[in-house]
């Protein structure tokens, strides 16, 4: 065994492998784990984008007095029940979305059913968004209405 002094660390080497051993210092290993733990993060935010993708976008009808949502990729929602104004965020896994806290103006229109305001989830088949109570009672449903 021979002393390697082209390196900096004096580790012995092998007479008969003439290359120096190559080593890693502490800076060269953290950025290789931080390379690593960026790609694990990327790659898990991936996994639920394509399913996901049934759920964002817009939901029901902008006419006076009918419920409609429009969701984005990070679950935020705004939308009417038809009478109030809506916007939370929620929560996207696959094709259903759980709405989480839903804030909401509080005025009175006569003849409008709020339902919509009472979402705790949604669930999405084809073009339509199924939408269920806290209780899991469902209280009605959206149409997919555009991109």
């Amino acid at each position: 065994m021979l002393l390697d002094t082209r390196t900096r660390d004096a580790r012995p080497r092998d007479a008969r492998d003439p290359r120096p051993r190559r080593t890693y210092g502490p800076r060269r290993l953290r950025a290789a784990a931080a390379l690593l733990a960026a790609t694990a993060l990327l790659l898990a935010g991936c996994a639920g984008t394509p399913s996901g993708a049934a759920i964002t976008g817009r939901w029901g009808s902008t006419s006076s007095g009918q419920p409609n949502l429009d969701i984005q990729n990070d679950g935020t929602f705004a939308g009417s029940d038809g009478c109030n104004q809506l916007n939370g965020q929620g929560q996207i896994d696959g094709d259903q979305i759980t709405f989480g806290t839903i804030a909401s103006t509080m005025m009175a229109c006569e003849g409008v059913d709020t339902w919509l305001s009472k979402a705790a989830t949604g669930t999405v088949k084809g073009s339509t968004m199924t939408v269920v109570d806290q209780g899991g009672s469902t209280i009605g449903t959206l149409k997919r209405s555009g991109s």
